[in-house]
């Protein structure tokens, strides 16, 4: 560990079971913290040992900058160490997940939808996600079309190998949160731990296909995901400010692939679709949201919502190494539409979720 700057008598550390005073000193000095450093520091507030003064402290300074790929590999293998885990007979590094950080202007649930698709082109999906602000995130959005939201790590694991797709719902799978939870609740801005949820799959996803609210941090998660040993990974943002691929604007992609990091640019043209106004694919609430997701996965559906998802299936087609391409991943995606295995893989988890 560094040295750190000296405290006076007064601001000795009370009684609490350990001491964030060390790394706030780091913060404070304008220095950032290891690997190690950043480990040990949330591993203490992951296991409540210290007060909610300093947790605050702590994740308010890491806000006022980018976070390092040192910090966000700390952090995200404290969040790994406590998840509770969805065990599966599936190897880990063929399980893909479409978790996104939220947090940008909301069209309707693609990556839900683009995580069925993906599972009726036959890639296992631990769909990682949580409710949202809006009222409309991927739990809700899965819970009003019949999947049990609230199904435990076994029925889990079933609804993977069964149906080749399950929903592991945050918040039943990251207990040591809630000693961090008051304090993000008030403080009411971004944390670290916004980008740490989906780089904390229950099942150990090994594929990724991922958005960011904010394209700054797709460099620093695509570098914390490959010191992880993700196997592939795509991190989106695109021009219109989307944590999706978007249909209305080119995007931004950096690719983890075995050990690398890259990056590139796509727009809806390049793989034959059309770029239109974002206003086509924002639903107005949970029940327009849920009638688009719906009426994409089942066929109806054959204007911009459907080529978005299309869009954001092949990036996870071919995160999960099915595709060579992105023009390809789109074909592949609306055969898995076209053909009924999309429809057939969220009436699987319909059926399995529920018991």
């Amino acid at each position: 560990m560094t040295e750190h700057r000296k405290q006076p008598p007064e601001f000795a550390q009370g009684s609490a079971g350990a001491d964030l005073t060390p790394f706030l000193g780091t913060l404070l000095d304008g220095r950032t913290l290891t690997v190690d450093e950043t480990t040990s520091a949330f591993e203490a507030m992951m296991t409540g040992e210290v007060h909610h003064g300093e947790m605050g402290a702590l994740l308010a300074l890491l806000a006022t900058r980018l976070p390092t790929p040192d910090e966000l590999e700390g952090a995200a293998r404290v969040m790994r160490r406590h998840v509770t885990r969805v065990e599966s007979d599936l190897p880990a590094d063929e399980i893909l997940d479409t978790a996104g950080t939220g947090g940008a202007p909301k069209t309707f649930n693609v990556s839900t939808a683009a995580a069925l698709v993906a599972a009726g082109a036959g890639v296992n999906v631990a769909k990682h996600g949580n409710r949202s602000r809006t009222g409309r995130g991927s739990a809700e959005a899965l819970q009003s079309i019949g999947i049990n939201v609230e199904a435990g790590p076994e029925t889990q694991a079933r609804c993977l190998e069964q149906a080749g797709i399950c929903f592991c719902f945050a918040i039943h799978h990251h207990p040591a949160t809630r000693h961090v939870m008051p304090v993000r609740k008030a403080m009411g801005v971004p944390t670290i731990f916004n980008l740490l949820g989906p780089l904390t799959n229950p099942a150990n996803a090994g594929r990724q296909l991922m958005g960011v609210w904010d394209g700054r941090y797709q460099k620093p998660v695509a570098e914390a995901l490959n010191h992880l040993g993700t196997r592939r990974a795509l991190i989106v943002h695109s021009d219109d400010g989307l944590d999706e691929l978007s249909i209305s604007a080119p995007s931004t992609v950096f690719e983890v692939r075995d050990g690398d990091v890259s990056s590139w640019r796509i727009s809806p043209e390049d793989v034959g679709l059309e770029t239109v106004g974002i206003d086509l694919v924002t639903a107005r609430d949970l029940d327009h949201a849920t009638e688009m997701m719906k009426s994409v996965i089942d066929g109806r559906e054959q204007g911009p919502a459907r080529d978005m998802t299309l869009l954001n299936a092949a990036a996870a087609l071919l995160a999960c190494d099915r595709v060579e391409d992105m023009k390809q991943g789109v074909q592949v995606a609306a055969r898995s539409i076209d053909g009924g295995n999309a429809m057939a893989s969220l009436e699987k988890l319909a059926r399995i979720s529920n018991g």
